[in-house]
């Protein structure tokens, strides 16, 4: 077989297994929003089936044959790129065994459900042995993946590819030390914040946030919002979902989860078309697209240039809602809560969340902690970063979806999104220095077209280090991400 009938036979078979996988994805979409709680068990086999054909067709031998006719060195750049992902994928999916990959598929997906029940029930100990089974399952696939390496190395790889955990301890050290002071000397301060009080119906604040959505980008012709548990998107290329949720005394929760999901959808839906139903057609990396999500959310959004915006907004739509002025409204958006959630923390505590939870699934990794110490020793963290205790297993161990579905080695992309998003952010002003006078207005449209020409278009056309280096310069540093935490609440809480 000459190597341009090898490139054309395997780009039309990954062709195929692209579409399967999202259709993957619909499935789980479907089953976040509009299944119905019997289904569970169905969709679980589904899922199982599915996944296991996905596995066959990505490690099918002829792949292999197809690759190994291929000289990467004769390639366009995009169609090298596509070599490269597609290798390395191959080389991992080969590496699982697909008895594995299916039990993983089946416990993960019947596990969602468990957990939800254990969560409501406020019972860890009836969760207990689905997770520890999760937890062997991932280790059993590190080991086939990583080759007498580092289990946790491996499963992240999958994540954030060529990212090792101890350039992550490089990197999040630094930036849990500056969060920590800056936590305790904001709590000294006298700096008095309101909070928002009232009811806010659900409508109404739809009504915003399919505003808010508008206002960053998202193209309603390729995507959909509905009402979800946790908010999330999903999709690629023409169909990409988002959700988000609604409680009537906290609109923020709805707005800012909106924003924050449009972040990752107009990532996919600014990718070039030519990436589509290939594998390069989706963001570089977890981090990257978590990059996005909360540059829109955080830097974009919570400014205060943005805040003034939706201050007036808010007026048109709610009437008087309590907020003296625009600047109280900034202040109050901003203000640092006391609370358990990850996804509702401020931006200086944010990242304090996700570190407690990286350090506690690398200890589950190694095995220096087994699942049934694991509600102790989250507790026992929560308490030595936020100086309280945790009140309840709904607010601590059983909060996140991740480990029941198996996400292990995914938290720390969070907050490696945000240090990506920190350096984006310094370079975006940089070249935009009429930046704050678009977001006063609500129009985030230079800002998102910068943002596409630097991160969307490419897919995953770049490995992530040097997606972001080619952004902006240099190799990231969680020093842009710190400094901008830092003068942001300094100036808020008057420090």
């Amino acid at each position: 077989m000459t190597a341009n009938n090898a490139f054309t036979a395997l780009m039309a078979h990954m062709h195929e297994a692209v579409a399967l996988s999202q259709i993957s994805g619909l499935l789980g979409w479907d089953q976040e929003t509009t299944m119905a709680r019997g289904s569970a068990n169905q969709r679980a086999e589904w899922q199982s089936a599915l996944q296991a054909t996905l596995h066959a067709k990505r490690t099918d031998p002829k792949v292999g044959e197809w690759l190994a006719a291929i000289d990467p060195a004769d390639l366009e750049p995009v169609e090298a790129a596509n070599i490269r992902v597609i290798s390395r994928e191959f080389e991992r999916q080969s590496r699982v065994p697909t008895d594995l990959a299916r039990e993983i598929a089946r416990v993960t997906s019947a596990a969602q459900g468990e957990w939800a029940e254990a969560r409501a029930a406020g019972d860890f100990a009836a969760f207990q042995g689905t997770l520890a089974k999760v937890v062997d399952l991932r280790r059993q696939e590190a080991a086939a993946l990583a080759d007498g390496g580092d289990l946790y190395d491996a499963l992240l790889g999958e994540y954030e590819p060529g990212m090792r955990a101890a350039e992550l301890d490089q990197l999040f050290a630094g930036l849990r030390r500056g969060l920590v002071d800056l936590r305790e000397r904001i709590g000294e301060s006298r700096v008095e914040i309101p909070d928002l009080k009232g009811k806010f119906s659900q409508d109404q604040q739809m009504l915003i946030a399919r505003e808010l959505a508008d206002a960053f980008g998202y193209d309603w012709k390729r995507g959909r919002l509905d009402l979800a548990v946790h908010p999330f998107s999903s999709g690629s290329g023409d169909d990409v979902r988002i959700t988000t949720r609604v409680a009537e005394q906290d609109p923020f929760n709805c707005f800012y989860s909106t924003i924050h999901e449009v972040g990752h959808a107009v990532y996919e839906q600014n990718i070039a078309p030519r990436h589509g139903l290939t594998v390069l057609g989706t963001g570089a990396s977890m981090g990257i697209h978590e990059s996005q999500s909360r540059i829109f959310e955080n830097q974009l959004g919570r400014s205060r240039a943005f805040t003034g915006f939706l201050f007036r907004r808010m007026q048109a739509v709610f009437g008087d809602f309590g907020m003296a002025d625009a600047e109280t409204f900034y202040q109050m958006v901003n203000k640092l809560r006391r609370g358990y959630i990850r996804t509702e923390a401020d931006e200086v505590q944010y990242n304090l969340h996700v570190l407690l939870r990286y350090d506690l699934e690398r200890s589950l990794m190694d095995g220096s902690l087994d699942v049934a110490d694991l509600q102790d020793a989250w507790n026992q963290r929560f308490e030595q970063d936020f100086g309280f205790a945790v009140d309840s297993v709904q607010n601590g161990v059983l909060q996140d979806v991740h480990w029941p579905v198996g996400l292990i080695g995914y938290f720390p992309t969070y907050t490696l999104g945000n240090i990506y998003a920190g350096e984006l952010y310094a370079a975006l002003r940089a070249d935009q220095p009429d930046l704050d006078t678009d977001l006063a207005k609500g129009d985030t449209t230079h800002a998102v077209a910068w943002l596409k020409q630097k991160i969307h278009v490419h897919g995953g056309a770049f490995e992530p280090i040097e997606l972001i280096q080619n952004a902006v310069g240099h190799a990231p540093s969680e020093a842009p991400l710190l400094s901008y935490i830092t003068q942001k609440f300094s100036d808020i809480y008057q420090l």
